[in-house]
């Protein structure tokens, strides 16, 4: 099916800012500015008074997580985890996890996200949800291995891969997903590896999050936990690490070295305490940064343009410089960064020969006026309300803000049903 966006202002790859038409043949990018003569479209999509922008790509998310959000806030991460999180985690089955996901997708793509990176359990059933949504995603079975089922977990990873890496005309990815060093010891680590390498997979870890956890690798293993990954051989896998939060100069050189992805979580930082990530360093070394919401639960939304807005102004307050992630940069990281990050490289631009991911802004109303620079007032101004269209593989899955691929209504009843079984806590909407 061929589509042609027309009359739409459009964030160029170099950012420039053009009003052109973009071409779509079937699931990719034909043309962007001048379409070909011979170009039939079979939907035309009139973007006079948008403006398009590569999808969204969320670098790190626990999806299902949707449903605990504002179950347990107002927290320090590891009371967080280990007295609420897990223990109703513990419980969940796999209809949970479908339904949450569910929530999760449809909240990501009415906010403009065309791409998102899962770590969790229960994954065949989130790759269930992004086949039936039409999303596309880099999917991880979430591993500790410390827990009794942490090589059934390992094991659960290897099918996941099998089953589904490619699947979905090819909008899904397996990475292998361990938590972290302070759940997963050096042991159980160098079998992830070996999964790892024998399906040529790539691993999506949390990394230096807390300062607490670097404090305590530091004294059982004598090496921050970036080095600590260095030394036991996983960083040569391919690796997005989630938050790096509490890295210094010498773990920057590692993930240089071995060309280790970020996926910064700014609002889940801020909101757990766990600190401000030193992006403008990494940034200047040349390390690829993406963004990330983390998941529902300690956010508590999966909006992609708030954590754009606060790449850009929390950075500069935290080293004194206005200049430091300029608008155009923090756009970068939740589209092309991210999905450089999350190991794709045919996402994440609108030009010729990438996959057609596109999402479009309502530029209408207040906010927008007057417009001097569109991505200006996107990072600074804009919300996630205006969001009025978003394709994936050239398919429409949002138009005019409703969506195409999902029941909302059916979707909202079975979590809250499921969040009520769970925490056997009074719903008040």
């Amino acid at each position: 099916m061929n589509t042609l966006i027309k009359n739409i202002l459009t964030v160029l790859p170099d950012g420039t800012i053009k009003k052109i038409a973009i071409a779509i043949k079937n699931d990719v990018i034909s043309s962007v500015g001048d379409v070909p003569p011979n170009f039939v479209a079979d939907s035309i999509i009139e973007g006079q008074g948008k403006l398009a922008i590569p999808g969204f790509v969320n670098a790190h998310t626990h999806v299902s997580m949707t449903l605990l959000r504002s179950y347990a806030d107002d927290m320090k991460l590891m009371d967080w985890l280990n007295n609420k999180i897990w223990p109703v985690e513990a419980k969940m089955n796999k209809d949970d996890i479908y339904w949450g996901a569910m929530l999760g997708i449809a909240e990501m793509i009415k906010t403009g996200t065309t791409t998102f990176a899962d770590m969790y359990g229960d994954m065949e059933k989130v790759a269930e949800a992004v086949e039936t949504t039409g999303i596309r995603a880099v999917l991880s079975r979430g591993m500790i291995g410390t827990a009794p089922n942490g090589m059934t977990a390992l094991q659960d990873n290897c099918t996941l891969f099998e089953n589904y890496n490619g699947a979905a005309d090819g909008r899904i990815s397996v990475m292998f997903g361990p938590h972290a060093p302070y759940t997963c010891p050096p042991d159980f680590l160098e079998k992830v590896i070996d999964k790892a390498q024998r399906y040529k997979a790539e691993i999506h870890i949390h990394l230096a999050e807390t300062i607490g956890e670097v404090n305590d690798c530091i004294k059982q293993y004598k090496k921050t936990p970036m080095a600590l990954m260095e030394s036991v051989g996983l960083l040569d896998c391919g690796v997005l690490a989630a938050h790096c939060v509490h890295v210094n100069d010498e773990d920057i050189a590692i993930m240089k070295k071995h060309h280790v992805r970020v996926a910064h979580n700014p609002g889940s930082n801020l909101k757990l305490a766990s600190g401000i990530a030193p992006v403008d360093k990494l940034l200047k070394a040349g390390v690829c940064v993406g963004l990330g919401t983390d998941g529902a639960s300690s956010n508590n939304n999966l909006d992609m343009l708030e954590e754009i807005n606060l790449a850009a102004l929390i950075h500069k307050a935290a080293v004194l410089d206005p200049l430091v992630v300029p608008a155009f940069t923090a756009l970068q990281m939740g589209t092309s960064y991210g999905a450089a990050a999350v190991g794709l490289n045919n996402t994440g631009k609108l030009q010729t020969g990438m996959k057609a991911d596109i999402t479009l802004i309502s530029m209408q109303g207040t906010q927008w006026t007057p417009c001097y620079d569109a991505v200006s007032l996107l990072v600074y101004s804009a919300n996630a309300g205006m969001v009025d269209t978003v394709l994936v593989n050239g398919k429409l899955l949002l138009d005019k803000g409703r969506l195409i691929t999902i029941d909302e209504e059916k979707v909202l009843y079975e979590v809250n049903k499921s969040a009520q079984r769970l925490t056997g806590k009074t719903l008040l909407a």
